[in-house]
């Protein structure tokens, strides 16, 4: 069992770390001292993904922590063991699914053409496509049946 070496002079609060001690002793309003690093200490830990192939695997890509390096690897080199019953789109973490869960098909934007869309701003894309398309066949349909000529191909 570990003890408290490091007790605190007013409230007599014990603590196992001196660094601990120091924090507490800012609530009395105490002076207190935390250790600063020196450019000798260990540089802080990365955690590189064990796919050789994977862009996360280099050291100056590697992720800042244990968690993010699991999801990480679990969402782009595992197995997707969770399926939404509503869309069918599967997941390697479960707290991906379940999150998707809580919105899927809650948000659904359709065109008129019945095409259907997650994100408003995916209608919008689709949309302006859509318009943009129409403008150059009906630019082309004028060029075309009036006789002028078009600039852009040189033709007469």
């Amino acid at each position: 069992m570990a003890t408290n070496r490091f007790l605190c002079e007013i409230c007599g609060k014990g603590f196992q770390r001196d660094q601990n001690l120091q924090l507490h002793r800012r609530g009395h309003n105490l002076p207190w001292k935390l250790k600063q690093r020196t450019n000798k200490e260990v540089k802080k830990r990365v955690y590189v993904c064990p796919e050789k192939t994977c862009v996360h695997h280099h050291p100056s890509r590697a992720l800042g922590d244990l968690t993010g390096i699991k999801k990480h690897f679990c969402r782009k080199h595992g197995e997707k063991k969770w399926k939404c019953e509503k869309c069918s789109k599967r997941y390697a973490v479960q707290s991906d699914w379940k999150a998707h869960s809580k919105t899927c098909g809650t948000r659904e934007y359709k065109c008129d053409c019945g095409t259907l869309f997650s994100r408003y701003n995916f209608l919008q894309g689709f949309l302006f496509e859509f318009i943009v398309m129409m403008v150059l066949k009906y630019y082309r349909f004028v060029v075309v049946s009036k006789g002028f000529k078009n600039k852009m191909t040189n033709e007469d």
